[in-house]
């Protein structure tokens, strides 16, 4: 029988606003880990509660992770407190460690022949990562991260970066699959190197934005279109667009780098 259902007052309603992909995602975790979540809390390495891990699970990189990878980056993630003025990475330094931030604001400068103080290239606030380029590329750190106030930053050994993080994160593309991308399904190509090097030659169409500018200029590029990104060996353009997938982004790595386009012969635009 039809029930009849009458409004009597007005009433203040609260809602929760939940974004689906991490919905999805807890949904995946809670119903394949191995770990509770009061065991990942209560671990001595990662105390301060568990705001930490909601900051993370809603950034765009940790959606692209597998569960039983989150599990393993939580719980292996130690809790660094910092005061402001502080250097967290050096310019220059080996990488030993992947940042995010949970508390507190950073400020990223990178130091150049003519600017000593450095140029400041981006603001980093919570739920923002760094400290990935130099891990991924295996090279040094290509510019310095200072506290800009109090904060509390979660690191990740390089290693386990490497394998819980870093290889999920990235495909890599040969080059027949990248020019079918770029030919028949609108992606473009995007060169990270530095613009001497883009300029000497490049992929025809391509577009130039060296890495150590990429969060700079990263708000050029477009959302919807899908970036097939080169240097010239995969080492530059795989920390590419292992920060632009981090951030939303769809990118993918051509296998080899331009080393293998030239191999193949296959046109550039030169000068």
């Amino acid at each position: 029988m039809p029930r009849r259902f009458t409004a009597r007052a007005t009433t203040d309603i609260d809602f929760i606003s939940i974004d689906s992909d991490l919905l999805d995602v807890l949904l995946t975790w809670d119903q394949t880990g191995t770990y509770e979540v009061e065991e990942l809390t209560g671990n001595e390495a990662v105390t301060g509660g568990d705001d930490w891990m909601t900051t993370l699970l809603q950034t765009k990189a940790f959606h692209r992770i597998p569960p039983a990878n989150l599990q393993a980056i939580f719980m292996r993630m130690q809790r660094v407190g910092y005061r402001a003025g502080e250097v967290v990475i050096k310019q220059g330094d080996e990488g030993d460690y992947f940042y995010a931030i949970t508390k507190g604001r950073c400020v990223v400068t990178r130091e150049t022949p003519l600017n000593r103080d450095g140029i400041r290239l981006a603001e980093l606030g919570p739920g923002d990562t760094f400290g990935e380029e130099a891990l991924i590329s295996e090279s040094k750190r290509n510019a310095t991260v200072t506290m800009l106030t109090d904060g509390a930053l979660m690191r990740l050994g390089k290693q386990d970066f490497n394998t819980l993080l870093n290889e999920p994160m990235l495909q890599w593309v040969s080059y027949e699959d990248a020019t079918g991308m770029v030919e028949g399904a609108g992606a473009k190509w995007l060169d990270v190197r530095l613009p001497s090097e883009f300029e000497a030659f490049r992929l025809p169409g391509a577009i130039n934005v060296p890495l150590y500018f990429i969060r700079l200029k990263m708000k050029q590029l477009d959302p919807n279109t899908k970036y097939v990104v080169v240097c010239d060996t995969g080492r530059r353009s795989s920390a590419g667009a292992y920060i632009l997938n981090e951030r939303g982004y769809d990118a993918v790595v051509l296998r080899g780098g331009l080393a293998a386009w030239k191999q193949e012969n296959l046109p550039v635009v030169k000068g």
